[in-house]
C-alpha cells in the first residue's frame, strides 16, 4: 500500500469517530482527538506510566494514546483542567497494517480503545472486548 496522505488519514480518523455510537460521543466532554505522525519518547513514557490507562499497541508500535483523567476519576472541580487528549499515530498504523481495509479497521479499534480509557476501562478489559 502506498503511504496515505495526511488528509486521507485524517478522513479515516474522522470516519472512525463518526462510527462511535452517538450516545458515547455525546457523553464525552473536555477531550480532543488529534493526529500525529509518530509518537515521541514522552508518549511512550506516558503509556507506560503506572497512573496511565495505557495506549494501543501493535508489537512495539504505539498506535494511540489517551492522556487525561478518566470520567470515573474526575471530581467536581475537573472542569477547570485542560482537555484530555486522544492521539492517533499515522506512521505506526501504516507500518503495522499494509492493507488499506485492515488499516481502516484498526484505526477504528484504536479510537474505540482510547475512548474506552476515557470512560475508565483499562487495557485488559478493552483487549478482552477485542479493542
Amino acid at each position: 500500500m502506498e503511504p496515505l496522505t495526511s488528509e486521507e488519514f485524517e478522513r479515516i480518523v474522522e470516519e472512525a469517530i463518526a462510527a462511535v455510537p452517538k450516545r458515547f460521543r455525546e457523553a464525552m466532554e473536555n477531550i480532543v482527538i488529534v493526529i500525529e505522525d509518530e509518537p515521541t519518547d514522552d508518549d511512550f513514557e506516558t503509556a507506560d506510566s503506572p497512573e496511565s490507562y495505557g495506549g494501543s499497541f501493535c508489537d512495539d508500535e504505539l498506535l494511540g494514546l489517551y492522556d487525561g483523567i478518566s470520567l470515573p476519576d474526575r471530581v467536581d472541580f475537573y472542569e477547570l483542567d485542560v482537555p484530555d487528549v486522544i492521539t492517533v499515530y499515522k506512521g505506526p498504523h501504516e507500518r503495522c497494517f499494509e492493507d488499506r481495509d485492515e488499516l481502516v479497521e484498526e484505526v477504528g479499534k484504536t479510537i474505540v480503545h482510547e475512548i474506552g480509557h476515557y470512560f475508565g476501562l483499562d487495557d485488559d478489559k478493552l483487549y478482552d472486548m477485542g479493542y
